[in-house]
């Protein structure tokens, strides 16, 4: 199907086409999520969180298969600097790391003691540290993960210093911390907050590992901010609930990507990085834009 393009800013024209196809690469799933694309491998893997399997769109093929089930509800995924699968699991209640050899290792599953709600979504810093929020989603029914109480009595973003050890607490005042990203050269990071605020907020990192700051970036126009992706000249792209919305550094909002379906978060891939895939609902999209996207592969 032929893209459907809404420019906000002259700016975007040069980002995104409407003679460009959204592709429409699969369909099946209950709420598709936390898209990462293997470029040796030339595949994409995602979760499918209620139906609880990843799942994996091969390139060269065009074709999909089951990636992992039972997936422990996984939700956001991302690669580490050893091209290594990252995931956050809700039904676990843990962030994960998934060896070459196929083996499970446990990054992070409680602070002091207690469990953690049920990680979201992560990224991976270049310097291995490994950053997560854990909101209370897969805890809050059976549809996400398994009911239960919050151990932790609130939602807050983790980072875990490279080489390991216990998680710390970067960020506590979040209602839901949801998606978050590096910015290209790692000095902001950008969190939404997918609970009352409807917002994304961005922090200056310390080298300590220290966030400050906090402002509001920018504030959903239709539903929420969930997951989102920058690309090489630092704009944001998000998901919101009528597609992909993208943003300057700035903070102008450029222009429109609309999707029939609410996305819920992207990443970039494909042989040029420039290549976003989409998961929105029961799909899987991509789409070819005018930019090369950052991947944590490429660091």
């Amino acid at each position: 199907m032929s893209a459907i393009i809404e420019i906000h800013d002259e700016r975007f024209g040069a980002c995104a086409s409407s003679t460009t196809r959204l592709d429409h690469l699969y369909d099946g799933c209950r709420w598709a999520e936390g898209p990462a694309w293997f470029p040796a491998h030339r595949y994409l893997v995602w979760s499918d969180i209620p139906n609880d399997r990843m799942l994996r769109w091969d390139e060269a093929a065009g074709t999909v298969a089951e990636f992992r089930s039972p997936a422990g509800f996984s939700n956001g995924n991302t690669l580490d600097v050893e091209g290594r699968l990252v995931s956050c699991e809700h039904g676990n209640r843990r962030v994960t790391r998934t060896e070459p050899s196929g083996e499970i290792t446990v990054i992070a599953d409680r602070f002091e003691g207690k469990r953690l709600n049920s990680p979201n979504d992560v990224v991976v810093k270049s310097d291995g540290s490994v950053w997560f929020t854990d909101p209370s989603y897969g805890i809050a029914s059976h549809y996400e993960g398994h009911r239960a109480e919050s151990e932790l009595g609130g939602c807050f973003v983790f980072r875990v210093d490279p080489g390991g050890g216990a998680p710390r607490v970067v960020a506590d005042d979040f209602d839901r911390p949801n998606g978050l990203a590096f910015s290209p050269d790692e000095r902001r990071l950008f969190i939404a907050d997918s609970g009352a605020p409807h917002h994304m907020r961005v922090f200056d990192v310390g080298d300590d590992g220290g966030l400050s700051g906090g402002d509001v970036f920018a504030v959903c126009s239709d539903g929420i901010y969930d997951g989102f992706r920058f690309d090489e000249d630092g704009r944001i792209w998000t998901s919101a609930a009528d597609g992909v919305h993208c943003f300057d550094p700035d903070g102008t909002l450029l222009g429109k990507i609309l999707v029939p379906e609410v996305v819920a978060n992207v990443c970039f891939g494909g042989a040029r990085w420039n290549r976003l895939f989409i998961c929105a609902t029961t799909s899987l999209y991509a789409i070819h834009l005018g930019v090369i996207g950052v991947s944590p592969s490429r660091r």
